[in-house]
């Protein structure tokens, strides 16, 4: 009799286990058909030539950066890419959201230059937020005084006042259900520009930007450098720096879909309790520090599960009742930097070892 029952239960692990290969299968291949549709803004144009630091002209530089990504991106047959200019021609600034949310993008990217007073250099990455400094105020009022020079912009932006403080500080936040998104792409576009090309880090900041206000979708603004610094002008003005920057924005671009498509199949199968009392996930950090769950926080990694043993705090990652995908969990955390994270399982509720676990299965 025990041994008919455990040859039954075996049968019964297997099948539920070929229900499970399935569902995956089937999700990564629909998830991998998925096209990717990617909206890049070059900033400026026509009329607005933008910041003219050392006699260059950020509209122009803008434009061949933005090109340049577009290229590079083209190259994916899951990715559509759409620019909101391909010539030196002005577009309002409520346009170019215009553009991306009816072409229902998923991402959002604006390319700009930056200018200062003083020799400040480097590049830095921005997100739609209130949050921000009084220098990246000045930032923010720059690229918004665009709006000066729009058609009707009075009754478009009623109220609006390029200049002050409370105008920019007061616009809301329509795409705060995807700042957590936003501030993946731009630690992956700024940690490119950091690590791979050694420019000096302004890091990832939040501030008001119009053209960002106007999207509905994870959106970033990436300001490439100074140009009234003469160096960093003479870079981003040749055709060698645009080319080297455009890469960069091109691969973080890509490895964010990745990672959006890897994080939707994880969710997919996480939601579907086939075996109620095996999990596995990747535990990723430990410590006496409530942190709060957000991908910002863990490299870009999303859903999170926070658990407290004791005294500390546990991090998981990935979880998923198939070890085979948890096991791409851990490959992905490993490559974010997470070089100690490791496999743990779960029985209804209490750990266990990974090798009972597997023999359960």
């Amino acid at each position: 009799m025990q041994s008919q029952q455990k040859h039954k239960n075996i049968i019964k692990s297997k099948i539920l286990f070929l229900l499970l290969f399935i569902f995956v299968g089937n999700s990564i291949a629909i998830h991998a058909q998925k096209e990717y549709v990617v909206v890049l803004d070059a900033g400026h144009g026509g009329k607005d030539p933008g910041n003219l630091g050392n006699g260059y002209k950020e509209k122009n530089i803008a434009l061949k950066v933005a090109l340049k990504v577009g290229a590079n991106l083209k190259k994916y047959k899951d990715v559509k890419v759409i620019f909101t200019r391909k010539s030196d021609v002005f577009i309002d600034l409520w346009k170019r959201g215009d553009i991306a949310n009816h072409a229902k993008a998923d991402l959002f990217v604006s390319i700009h230059c930056d200018s200062h007073t003083s020799n400040a250099y480097g590049a830095g990455t921005f997100v739609l937020g209130l949050r921000g400094n009084k220098k990246n105020l000045e930032i923010a009022k720059r690229e918004n005084a665009a709006i000066l020079l729009e058609d009707n912009y009075q009754n478009r932006y009623e109220g609006f006042d390029s200049n002050s403080a409370e105008s920019v500080i007061g616009l809301s936040l329509l795409q705060e259900e995807n700042l957590d998104k936003s501030l993946a792409i731009a630690s992956l576009i700024q940690n490119n520009f950091t690590f791979k090309l050694k420019r000096n880090n302004r890091k990832v900041k939040q501030d008001n930007f119009q053209v960002l206000r106007e999207t509905i979708m994870p959106s970033v603004l990436v300001e490439l450098g100074f140009l009234t610094n003469k160096k960093e002008g003479r870079f981003l003005n040749s055709s060698s720096g645009q080319t080297k920057m455009a890469n960069e924005i091109a691969d973080a671009i890509y490895n964010y879909i990745k990672n959006q498509k890897l994080n939707t199949v994880l969710e997919d199968v996480t939601s579907k309790n086939y075996f109620d009392e095996v999990e596995f996930k990747v535990q990723v950090a430990s410590g006496k520090n409530k942190i709060a769950t957000k991908s910002y926080n863990f490299k870009g990694l999303k859903n999170i599960e926070r658990v407290k043993v004791g005294g500390y705090y546990k991090y998981y990652y990935g979880n998923s009742t198939s070890y085979n995908l948890v096991k791409k969990a851990l490959s992905l955390a490993k490559s974010k930097g997470y070089k100690s994270a490791f496999i743990v399982a779960v029985k209804n509720g209490e750990k266990i070892s990974v090798k009972e676990a597997l023999k359960m299965q």
